[in-house]
């Protein structure tokens, strides 16, 4: 058996959280898949390097608004998909070239603890003073009648197709479903959502919520408050019966995309055999630094926090780090602000407390909305549909929460965010901050404004 003093599973957040070997120091790194991990090479960049695409067609079709005329002649796949890849995979290799140069034994195969500290490694065990369990997740695999006899996809898979497909249809009606089914939409497929809710992103704001479902409705077939009884093969094709309130009907297209979520690779590791223990959803207990239950072994990123996204698997791995080097100054892994984005069309950004939350929570808050639509920025957008929604306590006191749809949502929310990490009241960003005119930060002081009206 080896002896290590750090092992690291997981070569995505992992990866970035593996300390270089120092002072004599024996180093691992367990990775069965490919460096850079589900953002990488399969999630959050790839993703969005589509959607930077799709955003591009889709602006030339709607150009003549502004009263410019623009057509897409046609998206080429393969070439979208190859300028993906092209540049994501060769990545891979360089990691692991350079952590073999830095004197860090790398494993390719699956890894599953079988004692405290102790893990098989294909036909080898391993141990390690230190164990950081950076596993990530996967995509949930749902027992529908017929889905293991035909082919489809996931969000692991759908990305590397050879050709477009014609008509798509996507089981789920979350982030995934928003992102994905707009690209395939952009570059001209024909795409049904299903979903057993009454929207999609039911997570977000009710009127979030509300608003992108109703823009969505104008680009996608929805076919919601409905479930998935069976999928069959259809010529070269599937066909998905699904039930709802009108009862059963049959959907064909040429390709299915499954996105019903994510769950935490804890099962592949069996960690119950290195003393490790799990929640109801799978993912490891850790207190609130990031250690588990036994002595040298820490958890971070999709498979201990129920986030799922990449800036918070990256913010626990810098504090992971420091507290490993700081046994005597422990820092909290952050939890109190965790902004989210779906890059989809209209864009979302959201962060904190949404007013159906407040309400639950029994929590005394003011809100106030802003269309972009009142800037004057939003004129040169024409938009009529997007808007600034912010919760706060009464009197312009902390943010409790803020929900943006429109464009540049993912970068209007930053100083909302900022405001709530810091502790800065509504009164203090709105009034003590100069927002420069025209820009389409204007609709964000307007709605912190509000809410001192």
């Amino acid at each position: 058996m080896q002896a290590y003093d750090v092992v690291v599973l997981g070569a995505g957040t992992g990866n970035m959280v593996l300390p270089p070997p120092t002072g004599g120091k024996r180093v691992a790194i367990v990775e069965p898949d490919r460096f850079g991990g589900t953002c990488l090479n399969r999630g959050c960049i790839p993703s969005k390097m589509f959607v930077v695409a799709a955003d591009t067609a889709t602006t030339a079709r709607r150009a003549a608004r502004l009263g410019v005329h623009a057509s897409v002649d046609r998206v080429d796949w393969p070439a979208v998909r190859d300028r993906v890849f092209g540049r994501i995979d060769p990545l891979h290799k360089s990691a692991v070239d350079y952590r073999h140069a830095q004197g860090v034994d790398v494993f390719t195969e699956p890894a599953r603890f079988v004692g405290p500290r102790q893990l098989m490694v294909g036909d080898e065990v391993i141990s390690g003073e230190t164990i950081l369990v950076v596993a990530g997740s996967r995509p949930v695999v749902p027992e529908i009648p017929g889905l293991a006899d035909v082919d489809y996809h996931t969000s692991d898979t759908i990305m590397r197709i050879d050709q477009r497909p014609e008509s798509m249809i996507v089981i789920g009606g979350g982030f995934v479903a928003a992102e994905l089914g707009y690209v395939f939409e952009a570059f001209g497929s024909d795409v049904t959502i299903v979903h057993r809710g009454p929207r999609l992103l039911m997570n977000e704001d009710e009127h979030i919520s509300e608003r992108f479902t109703m823009l969505a409705a104008e680009r996608h077939r929805l076919v919601l408050n409905s479930d998935v009884v069976r999928v069959d093969r259809e010529g070269s094709g599937i066909a998905v019966t699904v039930k709802g309130p009108d009862g059963e009907s049959v959907l064909t297209a040429e390709t299915l995309l499954v996105s019903v979520g994510r769950r935490p690779n804890t099962d592949l590791l069996d960690v119950a055999a290195g003393g490790l223990e799990v929640d109801g959803h799978g993912h490891l207990r850790t207190d609130e630094y990031g250690r588990t239950g036994v002595p040298g072994v820490w958890a971070l990123g999709d498979v201990a926090n129920h986030y799922q996204l990449k800036h918070m698997a990256n913010a626990e791995g810098r504090t992971v780090l420091h507290n490993l080097a700081r046994p005597d100054d422990l820092r909290a892994l952050p939890s109190l602000t965790a902004p989210h984005a779906v890059f989809s069309e209209p864009q979302i950004a959201s962060v904190g407390l949404t007013e159906q939350d407040a309400r639950a929570r029994g929590i005394d808050f003011q809100v106030a909305v802003r269309d972009y639509a009142s800037t004057a920025y939003g004129w040169g957008l024409e938009d009529t549909t997007s808007f600034v929604k912010l919760l706060a306590e009464p009197g312009g006191g902390k943010l409790l929460g803020a929900h943006l749809i429109g464009p540049d949502a993912a970068l209007l929310i930053q100083p909302l965010v900022q405001a709530m990490a810091l502790g800065q009241t509504a009164r203090q960003v709105a009034q003590d901050v100069i927002y420069i005119h025209p820009a389409l930060t204007e609709v964000v002081e307007q709605a912190l404004l509000g809410l001192l009206d």
